[in-house]
């Protein structure tokens, strides 16, 4: 949404190592293998269209928006991006993408490693139990079975996992202004970052 009022490009950076996991679990790719799936990284093309405030993702032109979101690829997600070979792959195609400029680009490691130098780095938080919640939602609109204690308990792992890791791990970035979200809806988040960007233009 964000993009969309700022006639920008949107880069979902997870959805890309989401996309990836997708991939090795699909053609049995080995998710301890880093090398090997670096390799697979490289070669992949990822591409995102937006299409009736949907952002889509495609694999080598075939649309993974919704099997990139599946448990199954959750729950693998961080084990594959915690190699350093897969992010060094990852963190290429992603500069190469904003070489274009004018973008807005989304990932837990995006301000502090893929685009270091962006005119203004958002650290958007919210409540576990809140992020829990809104995942919730997006799993039960695509049919998933699900509850909200699973949840919770996912995105506690997910956290603990990413925070830890030794490649890239997530923080907030240097600068980065925080934005906690548990309150605001979708569009109060929008809104808000757009007065940050506003002010940064002054």
């Amino acid at each position: 949404m964000l993009a969309a009022r700022l006639g920008y490009i949107y880069i979902d950076t997870g959805g890309m190592y989401r996309a990836l996991t997708h991939l090795a679990l699909k053609t049995g790719v080995p998710l301890g293998d880093g090398t090997a799936l670096a390799a697979v990284a490289t070669k992949v093309a990822i591409e995102f269209c937006t299409e009736a405030d949907v952002n889509r993702v495609f694999i080598n032109g075939e649309d993974v928006t919704e099997a990139i979101r599946s448990p199954e690829v959750t729950r693998h997600v961080s084990e594959v991006s915690a190699h350093r070979e897969v992010r060094e792959a990852m963190v290429a195609k992603q500069r190469e993408m904003g070489k274009r400029g004018s973008i807005v680009a989304e990932g837990r490691d995006t301000a502090t490693v893929v685009f270091t130098d962006a005119d203004i780095k958002i650290y958007l938080n919210a409540s576990v139990k809140e992020r829990a919640g809104r995942r919730l939602l997006d799993m039960t609109k695509m049919g998933v079975s699900t509850t909200l204690e699973e949840q919770i308990a996912d995105i506690k792992r997910r956290d603990d996992y990413d925070s830890n890791r030794k490649h890239s791990p997530l923080k907030k970035a240097v600068g980065a202004v925080t934005v906690d979200t548990t309150d605001m809806t979708i569009d109060g988040q929008v809104e808000y970052i757009l007065s940050l960007i506003l002010a940064l233009a002054k």
